[in-house]
């Protein structure tokens, strides 16, 4: 017996009178009928309800990390809930712009901003900029004596604490590609530079060691490596990123965000550290509120091998599993309690034999053809990833609350894959 655990599914999930799914109280089968699939639905009472529980515990020092998922609709939700935003490119910028939320309340990473990049930057006033290298001090005195303009600053450091994650995702050891090596002295040389560097005003230091990390230790760690260094460089503030782990599969079990927080004044007390802390949670905001609704298009079984099931998306609106090997849970939006007897390897359509989404599946035994079969926990880094790898069409994504659903991305169309294309 192996029936989907319910912790997995988004807060305000019901069961109907059928047996079927309901997600803020709409019928996740007659959504599918409605708009289609592959389909992304959203639970907006939990997206608001893990912002609040960012600002309960960081106030405005809580800043949603926009990678994770981030269009017009998230930004404004994030910005009406108090919370900032990281944008890590000059379209995530725009795009929060657009949402209506501040300049002010916007963190702006990147390992290499363009000058276009930087530009947008400054004429938006953003609350914060993370200087990630020396090349770019260079592209911001540059700016200073363009414009004029001083960014409020933080000095990315990597601290030298390995995360307990996936090397890919795996960012505070000396060996990355982001910021300024604690050991090597490179953290020092760099705040000097930016206390010597006209277009910067110094604020203090950002850390992020890495993501879909579920030892808290890590970040108590990583904490106290840069403890000494924020004292000895007198530093008002200490951004601690995010990378905070969540469950996607049975068994796994993650901190939540109020408990990421305590950890983290806990050390920050331990430390006797007198800055401000600063927090950027994103996966652990918006993974666990979305579930993933596909249709069953083939069922291939191979005698003694295993059983195929080709679904109506894929790597295209979810690549973790292809990067990462991440792990997901199956089950039919028809029958979310049934017991899921039955083993099966869950493929998308695309013409790749790495096209996996579920290495080792688990369906009920009456699974058929023409049938729904979701994945939860795919809120974060599914459709921001995305792509149309063999001009597949991405996804429409909803947000359901209170028994009304809304698009906030509509699904592309064929049109859609000629906008930009040209004989």
């Amino acid at each position: 017996m192996s029936v989907l655990p319910w912790g997995l599914l988004p807060d305000n999930s019901g069961e109907s009178w059928d047996g079927s799914l309901t997600i803020g109280g709409c019928s996740v089968p007659e959504l599918a009928a409605e708009h289609g699939t592959p389909l992304f639905i959203y639970d907006e009472e939990h997206l608001r309800k893990r912002c609040r529980e960012a600002v309960a515990a960081f106030g405005d020092r809580a800043v949603y990390a926009g990678k994770a998922f981030l269009c017009l609709a998230m930004a404004r939700l994030v910005h009406e809930e108090g919370l900032g935003i990281d944008v890590a490119s000059g379209g995530e910028l725009f795009v929060a712009l657009a949402a209506g939320v501040p300049g002010e309340r916007l963190v702006v990473h990147g390992n290499n901003k363009s000058m276009d990049e930087l530009r947008s930057a400054a004429a938006a006033r953003v609350g914060r900029l993370v200087i990630d290298s020396f090349d770019e001090f260079d592209r911001i005195e540059a700016l200073h004596r363009e414009t004029g303009h001083v960014f409020d600053a933080l000095v990315r450091v990597t601290p030298g604490v390995e995360a307990h994650t996936h090397h890919y995702v795996a960012t505070g050891q000396d060996d990355s590609k982001f910021g300024f090596t604690l050991s090597s002295g490179l953290a020092a040389r760099a705040v000097a530079a930016a206390r010597g560097n006209p277009g910067v005003r110094l604020r203090g230091v950002h850390v992020h060691i890495g993501s879909q990390v579920f030892q808290v230790n890590s970040f108590a760690a990583a904490l106290g490596a840069m403890a000494a260094f924020v004292r000895t460089h007198q530093l008002p503030e200490l951004s601690m990123g995010g990378g905070l782990g969540v469950a996607y599969i049975e068994g796994e079990h993650a901190p939540s965000i109020s408990e990421y927080g305590t950890i983290l004044e806990t050390a920050a007390r331990d430390a006797t550290l007198r800055s401000e802390l600063w927090l950027e949670p994103g996966r652990a905001i918006v993974a666990g509120a979305a579930i993933t609704v596909y249709t069953v298009g083939t069922i291939k079984e191979l005698a003694g091998i295993r059983t195929y099931v080709a679904v109506d998306g894929g790597m295209s609106d979810n690549p973790r599993p292809v990067l990462y090997g991440s792990g997901y849970e199956t089950f039919l939006p028809r029958a979310v309690r049934a017991d899921r007897t039955e083993s099966v390897r869950v493929v998308g359509k695309h013409c790749e034999s790495g096209d996996i989404l579920v290495r080792e599946g688990r369906v009920p035994d009456d699974l058929r053809v023409g049938d729904l079969l979701a994945t939860p926990v795919t809120g974060a880094y599914g459709h921001s990833m995305g792509s149309n790898y063999n001009k597949v069409p991405r996804p429409a994504v909803l947000f359901v609350k209170d028994g009304n659903a809304r698009v906030v991305i509509e699904r592309e169309s064929y049109d859609d894959l000629l906008r930009h294309d040209r004989l």
